[in-house]
């Protein structure tokens, strides 16, 4: 697996209001490379290239500082030992994790397990 290096620099922004071209509970990212899209599954668009259906997601309550290290490396290590995927985007607030949904209960149930404060 190779790792490249993006050139410039970026910021991580909130946003005061939702930009026209996303609706709630939608995780637009833009790259030189893609385009991708989080939504529910009703909000899929016609045209999309591709749509990999059959996601639950749940979000690390925030607000999360940024000075707090490792939150998402031992979340997902503790689902990738118990050999659940993961899909991770984040705000500037909170980290937000999908599972696929025939693994989303076990995730919770690591999670909790692990000492995590887990609120269905």
């Amino acid at each position: 697996m190779k790792i490249e290096t993006i050139p410039g620099r970026f910021a991580v922004c909130r946003l005061r209001s939702v930009p026209q071209t996303a609706g709630r509970w939608h995780f637009l990212s833009v790259t030189d490379g893609e385009i991708s899209l989080v939504c529910p599954e009703a909000d899929v668009p016609e045209d999309a290239e591709k749509a990999d259906r059959g996601w639950r997601a749940f979000r690390v309550k925030g607000p999360l500082d940024f000075s707090r290290i490792g939150i998402l490396a031992d979340l997902s290590a503790r689902l990738a030992d118990a050999r659940i995927g993961l899909f991770a985007v984040s705000t500037y607030d909170t980290d937000y994790i999908l599972t696929r949904e025939e693994q989303f209960d076990k995730a919770l149930a690591e999670l909790a397990h692990g000492g995590y404060d887990v609120q269905k």
